[in-house]
């Protein structure tokens, strides 16, 4: 079992800054792809961002503003958020795409943290 846990989400005002990060555990043997992704009310799920050893992605709504990282050792993927605007409130989601110690591969989505811009 793989499983993905998220943290970091909550109130903060426009024009602030929070980071999310997102932990796997489990039967993982190697890691290639994590993403964000968001939903907010009454939308799609849109990816946000991503990263691999090919590189990083970002939607264009965040670049410049947002940016994701990763701690191979501790299994993490990070995305700090900076300069947040109300628009950016949504249920925040990572997901990971991995290969499991049976090499299986997988992919495997967070139970999604809570992003709310607001004064």
């Amino acid at each position: 079992q793989v499983q993905l846990v998220e943290s970091g989400g909550g109130l903060v005002q426009p024009g602030g800054s929070l980071r999310l990060s997102c932990a796997a555990s489990g039967s993982i043997r190697i890691i290639n792809v994590q993403s964000w992704y968001r939903q907010a009310p009454g939308k799609q799920r849109e990816l946000v961002a991503h990263i691999s050893s090919a590189g990083t992605f970002y939607v264009d709504s965040v670049k410049g503003r947002f940016a994701i990282s990763k701690d191979n050792a501790k299994k993490t993927v990070y995305l700090q958020m900076s300069s947040l605007k109300s628009e950016d409130t949504a249920v925040y989601y990572c997901k990971a795409q991995i290969l499991d110690r049976d090499y299986r591969n997988l992919e495997v989505w967070g139970q999604g943290t809570l992003v709310t811009v607001s004064s």
